[in-house]
């Protein structure tokens, strides 16, 4: 049985209309959700994820109001090599009918004003790595615009969201850095001069692919961590999971307010 059939055998074939990935911190989130779990180990040509701190389970369900996919991880370039990784799921999503993705990270900041424990809505990004996941697609249909990848609308209805709650949520760009390894103090310096607000090692291969797939989307970093050079702090990935759940609570609430909305 293929992926969407075995879906469907669980969760029903009511569309979903949106998708979420959740980054570190926000994995709670999923158990919320009025559905059905189910691993990615069962899930024909999902993703292999061994990140300590994410729960590779795709939850189908209701979320204050809204049918929704919730990927509970994402498997990272740096775990396989492969920038592609997330294509199954995505094409998934959107053969269940979603028409939308909003994805979530943990990041470090570039900008004193935004400290550990704040978010950050993506405003753009900076493949910094100069990796893409549609190297190797045969059809011209690889040869995506990237313009307002970031949808504006989107954006837009997550800052009205925020704004509802009285959360802040500064916009800013969003480097992508290929890790696991992290940045050195002289390519935070680059990444500042290239115009990089935060910093992070997932989200921009999923944004292009669903862009590529027609899906719209948004993206939030939570941070968890000034970027190297910018403070005395020690990163680690124990940091930024201890960090995550600081900003997660924030986060949730945003979305939950977004999906009431909708």
């Amino acid at each position: 049985m293929d992926a969407l059939s075995l879906i469907q055998s669980r969760a029903g074939t009511e569309p979903v209309r949106l998708g979420l990935i959740l980054g570190s911190g926000l994995g709670h989130l999923a158990q919320a959700v009025d559905g059905v779990a189910i691993p990615y180990a069962d899930l024909p040509g999902f993703p292999h994820v061994g990140v300590s701190g994410h729960n590779p389970t795709l939850v189908i369900g209701m979320l204050e109001g809204t049918r929704v996919a919730v990927f509970g991880a994402r498997e990272h370039f740096y775990e396989n090599g492969n920038p592609a990784a997330m294509r199954p799921a995505l094409e998934l999503l959107k053969a269940l009918g979603a028409s939308a993705l909003i994805a979530t990270n943990a990041a470090g900041s570039l900008r004193p004003e935004i400290r550990p424990g704040d978010l950050m809505l993506l405003s753009d990004h900076i493949n910094f790595s100069g990796l893409n996941p549609l190297i190797g697609e045969r059809t011209d249909a690889r040869f995506v615009p990237m313009t307002d990848a970031h949808d504006p609308a989107l954006r837009a209805r997550l800052r009205a969201a925020a704004e509802a709650e009285g959360i802040p949520l500064p916009e800013g760009v969003y480097a992508w850095y290929s890790g696991p390894s992290f940045e050195t103090p002289a390519e935070i310096r680059a990444i500042r001069i290239l115009g990089g607000d935060a910093v992070g090692m997932s989200t921009v291969p999923e944004v292009i692919l669903a862009r590529f797939l027609g899906l719209k989307v948004a993206a939030i970093s939570t941070i968890t961590n000034m970027a190297a050079g910018l403070s005395d702090e020690q990163i680690s990935h124990e940091h930024t999971k201890a960090m995550a759940p600081l900003g997660a609570a924030k986060l949730e609430r945003i979305l939950r307010a977004f999906l009431r909305r909708m």
